[in-house]
């Protein structure tokens, strides 16, 4: 799974998802730069990285050794949770996992070296492993 190998800081701040602030569609890393096709997001989440792994995974699978595949994001954001049956207070818990917070329009993955029909079923696959709506795009 995809982790930092260093950090700064190894919890941060619990950022409050308002509705306004996800809504707002994303300006960075919106357009298909690498490969022929993209799979894009539609909705916004936090996708950890368990879920991007097992998305690469579906989807190279599903392309073949022929294909390259690109992963346009990173999971840097620390989620810390408290063990299970531990009392309220005693400070914050550990960091637990890594998640990305994504928005829509953001550009998850995208895939070159096979046919289109290919892509996008790869892609397809890809997407249904994430917690966001997708769609597949085209350069």
């Amino acid at each position: 799974m995809l982790f930092p190998k260093k950090v700064k800081h190894r919890k941060w701040q619990t950022a409050r998802l308002s509705e306004a602030k996800l809504a707002r569609p994303e300006t960075r890393g919106i357009t298909v730069a690498f490969g022929s096709f993209g799979l894009k997001a539609e909705t916004s989440s936090r996708i950890a990285a368990n879920q991007i792994e097992a998305a690469r995974r579906a989807c190279q699978r599903s392309a073949g050794k022929t294909a390259k595949l690109w992963i346009r994001i990173f999971p840097d954001r620390p989620v810390t949770q408290k063990a299970a049956e531990v009392p309220m207070g005693k400070g914050k818990g550990d960091p637990d996992r890594y998640v990305f917070e994504v928005r829509p329009g953001r550009v998850l993955f995208e895939i070159d070296g096979v046919s289109e029909v290919i892509a996008r079923e790869a892609l397809r696959k890809a997407g249904c492993k994430l917690s966001v709506k997708t769609r597949v795009v085209a350069r």
